[in-house]
């Protein structure tokens, strides 16, 4: 396993549309899934996509412990691998709430996204996932899901008065990320 170096905003990988992934349960996935992991564990991530690390795949992996100090006092999402995503808006409700990236380092917006989700798609091993979610969990499939289309959160902001540095807005998680 290695730790991977993440693109920041500015590099056009990060805004290229991700291919399929079109072999499961390789020897060449499970390294590049297990490099995710450890690179997103390495910076406290709540997800992170292939493009992120200049790999043009559509490949997100998310999830979150009890306690992430980038993103304290929000819910546990459960640990996943989502290959190939689909994302389908359950009714027309968005909800607006600050995001972080680990490609935009150090600043944190208020992204709309909508409420409630479906998202399918496969595993590593290309076993079906099929699930429907709210709150946090839909908002972090969202933003990852967005690598996959060349897209970042500021991308999305649509207040730009909310729309700040980590270190003014929230001094609090950025103590915690600079640990």
């Amino acid at each position: 396993m290695t730790v991977r170096d993440i693109l920041k905003m500015g590099d056009a990988r990060l805004l290229r549309v991700a291919e399929p992934v079109q072999a499961f349960d390789t020897p060449q996935l499970h390294a590049l899934i297990a490099d995710m992991r450890e690179t997103m564990a390495a910076v406290n991530g709540a997800g992170l996509a292939a493009p992120q690390i200049g790999v043009n795949l559509q490949l997100v992996i998310f999830g979150s412990d009890a306690f992430n100090p980038r993103y304290p006092n929000r819910p546990v999402v459960p640990k996943t691998v989502l290959i190939n995503p689909v994302i389908t808006p359950l009714g027309a409700n968005e909800e607006e709430d600050w995001e972080g990236c680990l490609s935009v380092p150090g600043l944190r917006g208020v992204v709309p996204r909508w409420s409630r989700i479906r998202y399918t798609g496969f595993d590593e091993k290309g076993q079906p996932i099929d699930r429907t979610v709210d709150g946090f969990h839909a908002r972090v499939v969202q933003h990852e899901c967005d690598h996959l289309i060349g897209k970042l959160y500021p991308m999305r902001v649509c207040d730009l008065t909310r729309f700040g540095f980590t270190e003014v807005l929230f001094p609090e998680i950025s103590a915690a990320e600079d640990d």
